[in-house]
């Protein structure tokens, strides 16, 4: 196969390497799967999401953010009917859809979590019930713009994210990273330093914004933030510089940075 990508070797670090990797091989690249996450379930055992669930059809939405979130919510809305669908992008919109049974009613016109803030809150004007499925390691601040927008809310922890350490040389040799979340990139740094390959392409500015803080190097950050814009993006890179215009292996930001955990 011809291309930009092709031959090209592209860490994914997602825990399961999906819809990334399947992009990434349809145009020709060669996706090192090299997860850096385990989701596993919360501390409680999922007890106080649970409960949440138990009592879903209280809420008018159950808000989630990821694809691991939407599994762990799936049935309850199957069984739910009347609670409205939020999520943050087209990957969760698929998984949800898929395994609830039904369609989602919103989707943001951006995967960011500011975007679906920004949107549920123009399209819902009158206060609501809304239950926020994320992760442990998620950031507060959907589910505070929401209280703040005059909504009741209640967030729940649905899962957990672990650090995974990749075995010595699974990265070597590496053309590009693609960080498709902040928990990615801090899980990098947290796994590996501020040590990257050549191009490290971002999903985008929020993404951007916590690796930037960790001295991790982005290349290039997506503007359209989606899988498909992530590979488009790389695509775009090593299409206009060819491969050989980064030099070859590892290379370390020059912005001093903590070392790795």
């Amino acid at each position: 196969m011809t291309g930009a990508l092709a031959g090209c070797r592209v860490l994914v670090t997602r825990e399961r390497p999906g819809e990334l990797a399947a992009l990434l091989e349809s145009k020709g690249a060669i996706a090192v799967h090299v997860p850096l996450i385990e989701v596993v379930d919360p501390i409680d055992g999922g007890a106080a999401l649970q409960h949440e669930l138990d009592r879903l059809a209280d809420f008018d939405w159950v808000v989630v953010t990821s694809a691991a979130g939407a599994e762990r919510i799936a049935t309850a809305v199957r069984d739910t009917p009347s609670v409205r669908l939020a999520v943050v992008g087209s990957t969760t919109e698929r998984v949800l859809a898929a395994s609830a049974g039904r369609a989602v009613d919103l989707v943001p016109s951006s995967q960011r979590s500011a975007v679906l803030l920004e949107e549920l809150c123009s399209a819902v004007t009158s206060p609501q019930r809304i239950l926020v499925a994320q992760a442990d390691r998620a950031d507060a601040t959907l589910g505070a713009g929401l209280r703040d927008a005059g909504h009741e809310v209640t967030t729940v922890e649905a899962y957990r994210t672990l650090l995974r350490t990749p075995p010595p040389g699974a990265i070597d040799g590496a053309d590009a990273l693609l960080l498709a979340s902040g928990s990615a990139a801090q899980s990098w740094f947290d796994a590996l330093g501020d040590v990257v390959p050549p191009i490290v392409v971002s999903i985008g500015p929020t993404t951007t914004s916590v690796a930037t803080r960790l001295g991790l190097k982005i290349t290039a950050t997506s503007t359209d933030h989606s899988l498909d814009g992530l590979v488009n993006t790389l695509e775009r890179i090593l299409a206009t510089s060819g491969p050989g215009a980064e030099p070859a292996g590892m290379t370390q930001s020059t912005t001093p940075t903590n070392q790795a955990k």
